[in-house]
């Protein structure tokens, strides 16, 4: 893989201040690592977002502070402006080549299911990156973690963390029967019965002719108290 270097230079201004750096094309940074001091800097922010689109947070890259020697890093966290997305700061992490480091690998989806072709059903991804731990030089021999929807031939079937073809040196964190992806029937939605508007005017009609009713009961009952008064 390329070998990227970050330029960074050390910063003093810190807090709400380092709102000025970004208004000069800067991106604010951190450098920390086990038993170091941390180290605030501050790097150019087309450069970077240039670098970590091809790196990502999963590959070693190079930072330079000033003039001194590079250090190897992995990109740790970036801070993004929830209105516009932008990235707002960066945490860098400096390895030891002697110590295990934990880091996220995206998979990668390739391929079609047959499942999904042939039969109708749909791709349900639970899992879109992988946790794992390995010493930092074994980190280039992951490449990518690569998962084949092609190997998907009937509705429920499923890849899990298990199924990685991973270099044994490398150690997923993830639970061995975690689901990565699966292939499932779409869920058909429920159709609500509703009754026909002939139905809901009998019901009133039935209503109108009791009372109908009651009025002729009534009529029928004065009739009769005529005919047994004349008597």
């Amino acid at each position: 893989m390329t070998n990227y270097t970050i330029k960074a230079e050390n910063r003093d201004i810190k807090g709400k201040k380092v709102q000025q750096l970004r208004d000069k094309g800067l991106i604010p940074a951190i450098l920390y690592g086990h038993g170091l001091k941390n180290i605030d800097l501050s790097v150019n922010k087309n450069e970077f977002i240039k670098i970590f689109k091809q790196t990502g947070e999963s590959n070693l890259v190079n930072l330079q502070i000033n003039e001194d020697k590079p250090v190897k890093i992995l990109i740790h966290k970036i801070q993004f402006d929830p209105v516009d997305d932008e990235i707002i700061h960066a945490d860098f992490y400096q390895i030891r080549e002697d110590e295990k480091i934990k880091t996220h690998f995206k998979v990668e989806f390739i391929g079609e299911a047959p499942a999904v072709k042939e039969l109708g059903g749909i791709i349900v991804k639970n899992l879109d990156e992988i946790e794992i731990e390995c010493l930092p030089k074994d980190l280039e021999s992951i490449g990518k973690v690569v998962v084949d929807l092609s190997v998907l031939k009937n509705i429920n079937e499923a890849i899990h963390v298990k199924d990685l073809a991973l270099p044994n040196q490398i150690k997923i964190l993830a639970e061995p029967d975690e689901v990565i992806v699966l292939v499932t029937l779409p869920q058909e939605e429920k159709v609500e019965e509703v009754k026909p508007v002939a139905e809901v005017e009998v019901v009133g009609e039935k209503k109108e002719e009791a009372a109908e009713g009651e009025v002729k009961d009534e009529k029928v009952d004065l009739e009769q108290k005529k005919e047994n008064e004349k008597k």
